[in-house]
């Protein structure tokens, strides 16, 4: 869990608030004055008299002084961030007591606001969600307990985001297990409709609550508190805050998962606006191991009605087929979804005319991750009706595709059988002498004359040549570069990089795709492709202690502004304009700094959703008006 790293700052605090009460849990010789004392309890030797102590703590939770309640709830919370399965608590009636907490707290207002109550929510609800995390009995005991209705009342909004954050983690938790789900399904239609309002307001809500507070004394305290735990600044705390949102984000798409999977509430998900919304929700680099918007929408292709709403947004096909030709862990679940959608005949024609286009260039991948031979898939799916260079979809365009596709994987692949090794031999050396010549066009500023020669030899080089056809395809993908042609560069170096072994690894086809994708404004696919070209340097020999390309890094930070969680809660907040510390300054007038700073908080972020069983960015124009600079690491 993301609190996890800051658990042990909070059990120090602890325990010094504890010494100062002479409660402390280290030192027996000194006396408790409170006999019922929580912490005395737990240091009991005796197993039936310290159960006991704790049973009778829970019952008696309400009653004791505020200041001793929070500091227990602080530490019951830390024991179940880091023991979510020891049955001990949850056994003792841990649930029923943090509803009974939860109750008070929300209908008694003025309860809440004494002292510190007001951690009271947030931590009960942390309890319930770590404890019913893994085990399905603590989530059998929690609903038995009667934590969905109070734990749906923060939902709603009854105190804050920070408490609408574990109230969805908690109850995404629950709807995991069969034996829990219909408890919570009871209220399905309010939970879904709640569920997606928070997924697609979070970020605007934590940015305006929150992060656009400049002020740090005009925050939340308890905000501030529950965040840092004490510990950094205003950063630390916008840091924080995002990763938090973000989690917002991800625990919601995962509670409406688990009505998706079960074929629930699919008409009410499948809303126009918010298909929209969610595929361009990104797990991204701040909840790295979530699969966000693309998740729930594989999901949803995985039922007839899903498929056909998903089939009529263009805005959500193209943001999946985006999503299909990157380097993005979840590269596989766009390349799914868009095959759903072509193996049903109710959607195919619907598609087939916008991802042909896309899906062309992946008929060569091999595997990724654990899916193998999804190039003869993909193949597969789009020949579905094709044969003998005939197809039933009547648009010149495709008819064109799909006949290269044919020619490519079924008459070129037959013919090279009998290819001989001598006769192999041969291609190789007058492809290496077309390149030669394509090279030669290209340093002397010919660039159509170069395209021109790496397309004779793509058609010329035998299928089995792989290394000759990545550098063709990424060669001719730099000319397009320098042509203005990103559509072009990207799918050609995509070529390049489903063929190249393993797959996604030839390096100067990442960072060439990765400068087409930023010329059309494609920021994510950009970053992560820029990433993966770091990466290829992170990873190389140490010994020859190879540096990052200045270029690269200074693209990640241009990447990273663009791709920030809050950019756009940002700029609805400030109607477009970027603040700076001169009001009178206009955003072209900012420098790359402020304009930077913004996103550059976060990178990594822990788990949180459980699973169950180049340089300065360059105009890119003829050669004519290019340095030689450049020109040494294009080819």
């Amino acid at each position: 869990m993301c609190d996890r790293v800051d658990t042990f700052h909070r059990v120090d605090q602890i325990r010094i608030q504890h010494d100062k009460q002479n409660l402390s849990l280290y030192r027996p010789t000194m006396s408790c004055s409170n006999p019922t004392c929580f912490f005395c309890t737990m240091k009991e030797p005796n197993i039936l008299i310290r159960r006991a102590g704790i049973k009778k703590c829970f019952k008696e939770m309400l009653s004791i002084n505020e200041q001793e309640r929070v500091l227990i709830l602080s530490s019951l919370w830390n024991i179940a961030m880091t023991q979510p399965e020891d049955p001990e608590f949850p056994s003792l009636g841990i649930f029923k007591c943090m509803v009974n907490l939860l109750h008070k707290s929300i209908s008694d207002r003025a309860w809440l606001l004494d002292g510190q109550n007001v951690y009271v929510p947030y931590y009960a609800a942390h309890i319930v969600g770590s404890y019913t995390m893994n085990r399905f009995e603590f989530a059998e005991k929690a609903v038995e307990s009667g934590v969905i209705n109070p734990l749906l009342d923060l939902m709603r909004g009854k105190m804050s985001w920070l408490e609408q954050r574990v109230a969805v983690r908690a109850l995404g938790h629950l709807a995991s297990y069969d034996g829990t789900f219909e408890a919570l399904a009871v209220y399905e239609e309010e939970v879904v409709k709640l569920t997606m309002g928070l997924a697609s307001s979070c970020a605007e809500v934590v940015y305006k609550e929150f992060v656009a507070v400049k002020d740090a004394n005009k925050r939340v305290k308890y905000h501030k508190n529950l965040i840092t735990r004490g510990v950094g600044g205003l950063e630390t705390e916008n840091r924080k805050a995002e990763e938090w949102a973000s989690q917002i984000q991800c625990w919601s798409l995962h509670l409406l998962n688990c009505f998706a999977i079960r074929g629930r509430s699919i008409d009410i998900i499948c809303n126009k606006e918010f298909l929209k919304e969610l595929s361009s929700m990104w797990g991204g680099l701040v909840n790295h191991t979530s699969p966000a918007g693309v998740g729930l929408i594989r999901i949803l292709c995985h039922t007839p009605l899903g498929r056909i709403r998903v089939s009529e947004s263009r805005e959500v096909i193209e943001s999946i087929c985006n999503l299909s030709r990157s380097s993005d862990d979840w590269q596989y679940m766009g390349i799914d979804c868009l095959l759903l959608l072509l193996h049903d005949q109710n959607t195919r024609y619907k598609v087939l005319e916008i991802v042909s286009f896309y899906l062309f260039d992946l008929v060569e991948l091999r595997e990724l991750g654990e899916r193998s031979k999804l190039g003869q898939k993909i193949t597969r799916a789009l020949l579905i009706d094709f044969k003998n260079g005939k197809s039933r979809f009547n648009n010149p365009e495709v008819e064109k595709i799909l006949k290269e596709i044919w020619v490519l994987k079924v008459d070129k692949k037959k013919k090279e059988r009998s290819m001989s090794g001598e006769k192999l031999e041969e291609k190789r050396v007058l492809v290496s002498l077309i390149k030669q010549q394509a090279n030669h066009s290209f340093w002397l500023g010919d660039i159509d004359t170069a395209v021109m020669k790496y397309t004779e030899g793509v058609e010329l080089c035998p299928l089995r040549l792989k290394k000759e056809r990545i550098v063709l395809y990424s060669n001719r993908a730099q000319c397009y570069l320098l042509l203005n042609n990103p559509d072009a560069a990207i799918s050609d170096s995509t070529r390049a990089l489903s063929i190249s072994n393993p797959v996604n690894s030839h390096v100067k086809s990442l960072w060439r795709r990765s400068q087409a994708y930023y010329m059309k404004g494609l920021a994510k696919e950009s970053l992560m492709d820029c990433l993966m070209f770091i990466n290829a340097f992170v990873t190389a020999d140490k010994k020859k202690h190879t540096k990052i390309p200045y270029y690269a890094v200074h693209m990640i930070k241009k990447l990273m502004d663009s791709t920030w969680f809050f950019l756009s809660a940002k700029s609805k907040l400030s109607n477009n304009a970027i603040p700076s510390s001169d009001p009178g300054r206009s955003k072209e007038e900012l420098t790359n700094d402020e304009r930077l700073i913004a996103g550059l908080y976060t990178i990594l972020e822990d788990p949180v959703i459980r699973k169950e069983g180049h340089a300065t960015r360059r105009k890119m124009h003829r050669y004519g008006s290019r340095k030689k600079s450049f020109m040494a690491q294009s080819i």
